[in-house]
């Protein structure tokens, strides 16, 4: 028999493939080969060399072509990825596939890790003078008038800049050029004088570099995160090595990436699903080759390679978009944990309001712990208070004492932020006729109404409808739109303060790439505004006039079924009162309800998230749920409701009878139908891994034979972090 390579590819299939070597080249694990797959072709990645066949020669395969003469993915990253895709039971060739950029699992030759520049034309900078074109494209030019730019300048300066690029270049009227990648100019803002909570923490992690640590940073909103962020990375880069800095949301990127570059003089290379491919892959490979030091991302950041790795830091570790939660279900902070180990660097977790699993590992003695309690430059923290909405007079959901507070801070020059977790202009669109509402039929759950667009639209699968002139029930005209989202509450405070901006800041008014940086950008730190907007504004934006944050809503996480939901609203109101103050002026934050006596509320009132967090972590061990135990998730959906049982029941029988395994279900999903598919689920749960870990292999390779599988999407989500 032949020695032959084992090869994944990018299909959602648990199995590896085995194929006879190139006639050209010497392949090696990690090495990206161009292999017959079915009816055409495929690009995967080389597993291992040198494995001895099991079927003849005729009987198998050959490389097509050998696309690296060097691996691209290093010998760390793919043990990360062989960890990642086992304990999270991903595809093997999904999960390599990942931390490839798109550009990269192309059969192309790599692109050019030299700095991108542009330029004017001659021809250019006459259509400039001539004033021939418009819009972007005649933005492009004005600001390439002075000279030759960098594509990371462009991308700071005008983001979404390439589209016109394009059209100019195809035109003749810029020029591209490449240049060996350079660091900018040195670093234009000094270090401030650091606390000496900021001086420990720094330090304390310091000590550490050139081994494994993991750090939880608790730090009060405001209290200078970051700082300690900077001045760990000037260390690690002074000793020549490289930072991976993970980031939750694309909109906290550019304003870091600002203040990396003016504090370090260095280039960040910055990696999220709003750069172009090229842009991803050409920072990908710059930090492969080393030349990148400074790394920013989102959660596929984590698939970066680090030659020269010498810390990790996940900012805002707590939030949930560090969960994939479609395809290959990893979690990127539990990942670069996984990597730091392999890597032996300290990994540093940041957080506010820090996630329960953080604090549990705190507890048990498998992280150090590092706090800053204070908020350097603020006057103190912002008060707190609750309003008692029950027996009020509400304006669109507005008790009095709110609108009256906003009302002083608008007076006194300052700026107010109402937060509503909600889009749209209304939850329900309700006839009074007759007692009709616009339901989705996909979903059979209420269509949302957004006035601006005259649409009733599903938030949960994107159906959409013109809204009717008439109930379609009784024909009454007197359709009346129910509850408050950030377009009502935004239409409310326009009417009640005129001669004041108000902003609303959420999913509807950010859609283009630069929108939500353009629209805080139009806000003067001296003059009075209104921001009305949801969990987008809820961390990382500083807004020094921001003195009055009031939070609507609030009841909505006090009463979920999920039990995580207690522990998001505290970590919620928290982040969002964190944006009450953060500069030389006190901060006030309200929180309406109708439950003003509920415990949470009041204990985050009177002893603060860490109190808070003491609580539900109390909780949680009494009744054994996360983090003090595990838990996968059977998800399913199929057309027929039929199909669906009969999966979920063959899946429950196929379990091995395990007394350390308890099982809930085969029960509805907590949102029973969505897009026309009838959804259902199976959860596992243990107080330990390893009975879980024991069966989770043999289970998945079952669940894949069951006849009855063929009719229904399924998927295993390790260590969920919701139920929905």
């Amino acid at each position: 028999m032949s020695v032959v390579l084992r090869v994944a590819l990018p299909v959602p299939l648990l199995t590896l493939f085995d194929y006879l070597p190139p006639a050209v080249g010497q392949a090696a694990a990690g090495s990206r080969v161009l292999v017959p797959f079915g009816h055409g072709k495929q690009v995967g990645v080389v597993v291992a060399t040198n494995i001895e066949a099991t079927v003849s020669d005729s009987r198998m395969k050959q490389v097509v072509r050998l696309l690296d003469e060097t691996p691209l993915l290093d010998a760390e990253l793919m043990q990360s990825l062989a960890w990642a895709a086992d304990y999270w039971l991903g595809a093997p060739g999904e999960a390599y596939a990942n931390a490839l950029p798109l550009t990269l699992r192309e059969a192309k030759p790599l692109p050019p890790i030299g700095e991108e520049y542009w330029s004017l034309s001659i021809a250019g900078r006459s259509a400039l003078d001539a004033g021939s074109r418009r819009g972007g494209s005649r933005e492009l030019l004005a600001t390439l008038a002075d000279g030759t730019m960098s594509a990371q300048e462009l991308t700071e300066r005008l983001p979404g800049w390439r589209a016109a690029a394009r059209r100019l270049a195809g035109a003749g009227l810029l020029e591209r050029s490449e240049q060996a990648a350079h660091d900018p100019a040195a670093a234009t803002t000094l270090a401030p004088h650091l606390s000496d909570e900021q001086r420990l923490a720094v330090g304390t992690v310091s000590a550490t570099l050139g081994r494994y640590q993991p750090f939880l940073l608790d730090g009060v909103t405001g209290s200078g995160k970051t700082e300690v962020y900077l001045a760990l990375i000037e260390q690690v880069l002074a000793q020549g090595r490289q930072v991976l800095l993970l980031v939750p949301e694309i909109g906290l990127a550019p304003q870091t990436v600002k203040r990396l570059r003016q504090r370090l003089g260095v280039t960040v290379e910055v990696l999220h699903s709003n750069l172009s491919e090229g842009d991803r892959a050409r920072a990908w490979l710059r930090a492969r080759a080393g030349s990148a030091r400074v790394i920013l991302g989102t959660r596929s950041a984590v698939f970066t390679p680090l030659p020269q790795a010498g810390l990790i830091i996940v900012d805002e570790e707590h939030d949930s978009a560090y969960k994939q939660q479609e395809g290959f279900r990893y979690h990127a902070r539990d990942l670069a944990l996984v990597r730091a180990r392999a890597l032996n660097v300290p990994v540093l977790l940041g957080s506010g309001t820090p996630s329960l699993e953080s604090l549990a590992n705190v507890e048990a003695g498998r992280y150090r712990s590092l706090h800053l309690r204070a908020r350097p430059g603020a006057i103190r923290p912002p008060q707190v208070r609750i309003i008692d909405m029950r027996a009020q007079r509400l304006e669109h959901g507005l008790s009095p004492a709110l609108l009256a507070a906003v009302a002083e801070t608008l007076a006194r020059g300052e700026q107010a932020l109402v937060f509503r977790n909600r889009r749209g202009y209304a939850p329900v669109l309700l006839c009074h006729g007759c007692g009709w509402h616009a339901t989705c039929k996909r979903c059979e759950r209420p269509l949302t109404l957004h006035a601006g667009r005259r649409q009733l639209i599903c938030h949960h699968c994107d159906f959409r409808q013109r809204v009717p002139v008439a109930c379609p029930g009784c024909g009454a005209v007197d359709l009346k739109p129910q509850g408050q989202g950030t377009e009502r509450l935004e239409e409310a405070l326009m009417a009640q303060f005129p001669q004041v901006p108000v902003l609303r800041v959420d999913r509807e008014t950010t859609r283009r790439r630069d929108a939500l940086e353009q629209l805080l950008a139009t806000l003067h730190d001296d003059q009075p505004a209104i921001l009305v907007g949801t969990q987008m504004l809820a961390k990382g934006h500083d807004l020094p006039n921001l003195t009055l944050v009031a939070i609507v809503g609030v009841d909505e996480g006090l009463h979920s079924v999920d039990f995580r939901a207690g522990e998001r609203l505290a970590q919620l109101v928290v982040q969002v009162a964190g944006r009450a103050g953060r500069a030389h002026k006190p901060g006030l934050v309200l929180l309406q309800t109708h439950q003003p006596d509920h415990p949470l509320l009041r204990g985050l009132l009177a002893q603060g998230y860490a109190a808070a967090a003491r609580e539900l972590l109390a909780e949680r061990r009494q009744i054994q749920l996360p983090p003090y135990s595990h838990q996968v998730l059977l998800r399913a959906d199929a057309v027929q409701r039929e199909a669906l049982d009969a999966f979920l029941a063959a899946a429950h029988a196929a379990l091995p009878d395990d007394a350390a395994l308890q099982v809930a279900g085969p029960m509805p999903a907590p949102m029973p139908l969505r897009a026309n598919r009838h959804r259902g689920q199976l959860l596992l749960e243990a107080t330990s891994r390893g009975p879980l870990r024991s069966m989770l292999h043999t289970w998945q390779r079952a669940l894949s034979t069951l006849p009855a599988g063929r009719r229904v999407h399924w998927s295993l989500d390790v260590d969920p972090i919701d139920l929905y």
